[in-house]
């Protein structure tokens, strides 16, 4: 389901999947607004009913597959089609955190959730990178792959695929000869792949010499482990933890390219000298920076409460461009939650601007981190508050959510539940026009939440508007252009167009300008605010001005014989003597749903299958023109006759304007007579009467292209009093 940016309207919904079992684990978007959506499936191959949908069918299958397997999606950003798909596995569980003894030590699985965990992302050109798990010794490895065998029952996985998710560019195990997980990744800025996750191997980590951990520290130990970007080698490697429980959910880098973690203990875990910590010095949530190279930790630090298991399941994480740290996650301290020994969301430290600094222990919990862990910039609850009769909690059931590079996080939550089932349910915090307000099921519901912390700096991202059109960028000079800096947080903006003419000053985050040359031309705009800790943020945009420019005009002939919905299409469309048109300068839309057609200035024939009235499109999609892209829209009444037809209220007192709706069939002009002397070719005119009387009003429609040519009403009468 997609939002608006406000959250006011649903944009779209849709379902995917076959006849079992599927879940999303981690979604991202890229620059063209396409989402991609790694998870988890176990319906059907393709050729059996319930299949899993792919777009090629059997051929988008990569490996055995059959039982539980890895999906990776990208959906077009209107959500009506898949632009590509894989199913990647082998012949036993893939995408399935194992799931054994939870109270011992050969289960990665330690929160409610942890068995759908796994991450996708992007890097530069759109290649897509997924972390995941497999339980299958026949996995697919794909490449040059730096693991290529299985090492225990279960190992890590990473995918890197093309950006059309057309090629499996390379796929490795990543794993020894006990219990393996890979949960989350980044690219460093050396494009080098940072993977991180749970093991309780020994052997799992090759190179690990000169790093923090050369060997397992105890019973499930993090690990970092730095691979190529081709899926070749791996670097080095770390392991990170305590003799207890530990294991890595998040790794994001810094503008520096210093590699943070965070992730949940059992044990002790290493605090800087000097470093504060956050609630309880034996907290059981770990935040560190470390070294690119993996040698030392830059600072290292806890938050949470004194208590023997971690309060929250972590499941988004982030460093902003002032450096500091977000972290997102629920904790519960109820039944279900507690086989995963959790102690709650209870006492975790809130800062005064909190919106919601009191917990019922079944909440979500928002902490920022400030650069160099000085200090507690932000810490909230948020949730709904649940009496002890009612039970129920906010969590989510697997996969990640995300912060954006302005700390804004993009949270779904399984919220609203309730454990009691004669209980009413809970107040669940909602705003003011938002698309859904209201739980209209016996229980959870997924809600979505979207919250700004204000704390990563001033951004600037200048986006251009022409004619009304959000992110043009071309047209004909003169050019009028609008320009908007999207995010609006700063206090001042400074807007240089790049054409000689002087910087302007604004203290709102819009100006428009006029370019009177043909050219191309780099506009900035950098955004100010002296409070923050960058101070400024500057972004681009090239504007392209031409004089080029092509005038749409096409002319629909219907085709012998009249009962035939055959029709040639005359381009009638004006080229400058430049540049002729050429075969790919024009595309041509039927409004039909049939296959666009390229073309150049010649005329083109089009078979409609029924009658209707079709919205035809003339494109210019030709750069070389400076009105690119621009579209000529002409209705076409498709019929084998013309039916001409109206509407009217018979009587009205003085003076009366009669107002006439027209219901004709496949009309293209009209005549009406209006009994008084006057007439009129509107489409649907409303006519004074002055003078009472009685009035025989009269329709002619007009259709060349169709048998009869013309139909004629019988007279309808207005009595005006």
């Amino acid at each position: 389901m997609k939002l608006s940016a406000d959250g006011s309207n649903r944009v779209y919904a849709t379902y995917i999947g076959g006849a079992g079992i599927e879940q999303p684990h981690s979604l991202i978007v890229d620059n063209q607004g396409n989402l991609i959506i790694a998870g988890r499936t176990n319906s059907p191959l393709p050729g059996n009913p319930g299949s899993f949908p792919l777009k090629n069918g059997a051929a988008d299958v990569v490996g055995p597959c059959g039982s539980y397997d890895i999906v990776v999606l990208k959906l077009n950003a209107s959500g009506t089609a898949l632009i590509g798909s894989k199913r990647i596995g082998g012949s036993a569980y893939d995408g399935v955190n194992i799931e054994s003894n939870r109270s011992g030590t050969n289960s990665l699985e330690r929160n409610y959730g942890d068995d759908g965990r796994s991450e996708v992302i992007l890097d530069a050109a759109g290649n897509i990178y997924v972390a995941s798990c497999t339980q299958s010794a026949d996995f697919p490895v794909r490449g040059t792959a730096f693991q290529s065998s299985q090492g225990g029952e279960q190992d890590g996985v990473v995918i890197k695929l093309s950006p059309d998710v057309g090629t499996v560019l390379f796929s490795s195990f990543l794993g020894g000869s006990g219990n393996d997980a890979a949960y989350v990744l980044a690219l460093g800025q050396n494009g080098n792949i940072y993977v991180a996750g749970g093991t309780e191997s020994s052997d799992m980590l090759t190179n690990t010499a000169g790093t923090i951990g050369v060997t397992n520290q105890g019973q499930i130990d993090g690990f970092i482990a730095e691979i190529s970007n081709d899926g070749s080698t791996m670097i080095r490697s770390t392991y990170i933890g305590t003799p207890q429980i530990d294991q890595i959910y998040g790794i994001q880098f810094d503008n520096m390219g210093f590699p943070y973690i965070m992730g949940q203990t059992t044990g002790n875990w290493f605090v800087t000298p000097g470093t504060p910590t956050f609630g309880s010095s034996t907290g059981k949530q770990f935040i560190a920076k470390l070294v690119p190279d993996l040698s030392n930790y830059v600072y290292s630090t806890v938050f949470g409460t004194n208590s023997n298991t971690p309060n929250i399941s972590p499941v988004a994480f982030l460093v902003d461009r002032c450096e500091n740290v977000y972290i997102s996650g629920w904790g519960s301290n109820l039944s279900f939650a507690s086989a995963f020994n959790s102690s709650g969301t209870s006492g975790l430290p809130v800062t005064p601007d909190a919106f919601k600094s009191t917990t019922d222990g079944n909440d979500f919990y928002f902490f920022v981190l400030k650069k160099d862990a000085t200090s507690q910039l932000f810490g909230s609850f948020f949730g709904e508050n649940n009496t002890p009769a009612q039970g129920g909690t906010d969590h989510v059931d697997g996969g990640t959510s995300r912060f954006d590079k302005n700390g804004v996080i993009y949270q779904a939550i399984c919220g609203n539940c309730r454990i009691v089932l004669d209980q009413p349910l809970p107040t669940y915090p909602t705003t003011p026009g938002a698309w859904s307000t209201t739980n209209n099921a016996n229980n959870c519901n997924l809600t979505m939440l979207k919250i700004a912390m204000n704390l990563a700096g001033v951004q600037s991202n200048i986006q251009s508007s022409i004619n009304g059109v959000p992110k043009d960028t071309a047209g004909c000079v003169p050019l009028d252009v609008d320009f908007i800096d999207t995010v609006a947080n700063a206090q001042s903006y400074e807007w240089n167009f790049g054409d000689g003419t002087p910087t302007v000053k604004t203290t709102v985050p819009n100006t428009s300008h006029t370019f009177t040359n043909v050219g191309t031309y780099l506009v900035r705009l950098i955004a100010i605010d002296s409070n923050t800790c960058n101070i400024q943020d500057t972004s681009y945009v090239n504007i392209k001005v031409g004089d080029l420019e092509a005038t749409l005009d096409f002319n629909p002939v219907k085709l012998p014989p009249c009962n035939a919905f055959l029709y040639r299409f005359d381009n009638l469309s004006f080229e400058p003597p430049p540049h002729p048109f050429s075969a790919k300068t024009f595309l041509w839309d039927f409004g039909d749903g049939s296959p666009t057609v390229e073309a150049d200035g010649s005329p083109v024939m089009h078979n409609y299958a029924g009658p209707g009235t079709y919205n035809v499109k003339l494109i210019l999609q030709d750069t070389a023109y400076c009105n690119t892209p621009d579209t000529l829209e002409v209705p076409l009444s498709v019929a084998e006759n013309v039916l001409a037809g109206f509407t009217t209220n018979p009587e009205g007192c003085l003076p009366y304007a009669a107002h006439f709706t027209n219901t004709t069939t496949a009309g293209q002009t009209y005549l009406w007579d209006f009994g008084d002397g006057n007439t009129s070719t509107d489409f649907e005119p409303t006519h004074l009467y002055s003078v009472a009387g009685a009035y025989n009003v009269v329709l002619i429609a007009y259709n060349p292209n169709t048998c009869n040519l013309s139909d004629t009403t019988a007279a309808f009468t207005i009595n005006v009093y």
